[in-house]
């Protein structure tokens, strides 16, 4: 059955409707698209100040900077804060190994979720020893068995109180420093056998 042809004012009316239908569709779509839209904050337009007035602001800043002090560091423990510049686990040390290492993360990130083990391994390593660096500058408590800017140095364990044998020989481990005979090496091990 053929379909019967649709005269001019058929065609315009059957348009205009199905222009309707979409104008509504999409304000509706819209509508739901800025409920689900924070409203945008409006730009606020830098102040001018002459020069006078930036010369008072400069010196009430550099007033207030002074009646301040210097920076107190409240948020590293005390016993990172009171370490001397020279000690291997100074603030200033930790805080430049922490940058160093933190650009390393960015350099490496594609090894995240790489393929090859060892990549995987390597951005992990770095990414734990930021953590600890980190966690050390909080609490104090140095939690890495590495340290230096590239992990290159080991940590030595200090022991601090002594065990002992039943016959009465202290317990060393060898690469442990004791109070008594400094850092036990393999030789001393060899000796006391």
């Amino acid at each position: 059955m053929a379909r019967r042809k649709l005269t001019a004012e058929e065609m315009a009316a059957k348009v205009a409707k199905m222009k309707a239908t979409k104008a509504a569709n999409k304000a509706k779509a819209l509508e739901a698209i800025n409920a689900q839209r924070k409203p945008i904050k409006k730009a606020r337009k830098a102040r001018r100040m002459t020069e006078d007035q930036k010369a008072a602001a400069i010196a009430r800043l550099a007033k207030a900077r002074e009646a301040r002090g210097p920076s107190q560091n409240k948020l590293i423990a005390e016993n990172v804060r009171l370490l001397p510049d020279d000690n291997a686990l100074s603030l200033k040390n930790v805080r430049s190994w922490i940058k160093e290492n933190k650009e390393l993360l960015v350099a490496i990130k594609s090894f995240k979720d790489s393929k090859d083990s060892k990549e995987r391994a390597k951005f992990l390593a770095v990414q734990g020893y930021v953590q600890n660096l980190e966690a050390y500058l909080r609490n104090g408590v140095y939690l890495d068995n590495f340290y230096g800017s590239q992990m290159q140095n080991k940590i030595q364990y200090r022991v601090t109180t002594m065990a002992y044998n039943r016959d009465g020989t202290p317990k060393r481990t060898v690469g442990y420093h004791y109070p008594d005979v400094g850092v036990y090496t393999q030789e001393m091990a060899l000796q006391d056998a």
